[in-house]
């Protein structure tokens, strides 16, 4: 009876050490898979063209990365348990190098979130193009007061006029991809020289229209100020540059740390794997 006991004590305690093994094979594999999807939807947060979007992968990235510390939690004590010491090891180089991940991946979603570049982009080719085509629309309605003596004259400064907002529109594109500030700063002063340029060719006609052009010399102007506002709403955005420096960041930074996480994960599952169901050692 005492030797069919011990028996039956040793095969309990290989058949614990079998399952412990197996559910460790188990987690080590769901870790991957999940840091694959965690990985996977915080890029998709990046490159979103939508709020929404962006929101939506970007909590789908968390989730992962909840599920990720959940199965290493589990995973640890089991690895204990087992008495395997390298797999132990290569777990803690993880958790190590996934605390930094995680850190990282934060910022990164809190800056794609923002859609910053984005929404100046939008606004760039919506309301400020609009405000624009406002502004020329006005002005050119504008007729000289003596058409034989200031209509060359008028002429010129209304296309002075829209030559130089158009040229400010032009800026706005590469003022919201770049990412150097010394290069933003040197965009946003010939904003400001062509928006100088702009206001004075509206000052110099005012005394060259008939009054019945002078509601829409004030229109121009009137939509003149809306499009620099506009323009000074796109600028603030792209000087956050959340989309630009969430991107350099997922494809430099984090790029590293990805690549060391994935060593991690794949030299503990192919540990796990090369023990076979052999138990303890």
């Amino acid at each position: 009876m005492v030797v069919i006991s011990l028996g039956a004590a040793v095969g309990c305690s290989s058949r614990s050490a079998l399952e412990q093994q197996a559910q460790a094979q188990k987690l080590s594999s769901d870790i991957l898979v999940q840091f694959t999807r965690a990985t996977d939807a915080a890029n998709r947060a990046v490159m979103a063209d939508t709020d929404e979007a962006s929101v939506a992968f970007a909590r789908e990235a968390e989730q992962a990365k909840q599920a990720i510390q959940k199965d290493t939690d589990a995973l640890k004590p089991l690895l204990q348990g087992l008495g395997y010491s390298e797999e132990t090891r290569l777990l803690d180089q993880f958790g190590s190098r996934f605390s930094e991940y995680r850190a990282l991946d934060r910022t990164i979603l809190d800056l794609a979130v923002e859609n910053t570049n984005l929404k100046a982009q939008r606004l760039s080719f919506g309301p400020a193009q609009d405000a624009a085509d406002a502004f020329r629309d006005a002005v050119e309605a504008i007729a000289p007061l003596d058409a034989a003596r200031d209509s060359w004259h008028v002429k010129a400064l209304v296309a002075t006029a829209v030559a130089t907002v158009r040229e400010i529109q032009v800026l706005q594109a590469p003022h919201i991809a770049n990412a150097d500030d010394a290069a933003m700063a040197q965009v946003e002063k010939r904003m400001a020289a062509f928006e100088a340029a702009a206001r004075s060719a509206l000052e110099r006609l005012a005394p060259l229209v008939q009054p019945a052009s002078r509601p829409r010399l004030a229109a121009a102007t009137a939509a003149l100020d809306r499009f620099m506002d506009l323009n000074s709403q796109i600028v603030a955005l792209s000087r956050r540059n959340s989309n630009v420096r969430s991107l350099a960041l997922s494809l430099n930074q984090k790029g590293k740390l990805t690549g060391a996480c994935e060593e991690s994960l794949r030299a503990l599952r192919d540990a796990l794997a090369g023990r076979g169901f052999t138990g303890t050692r």
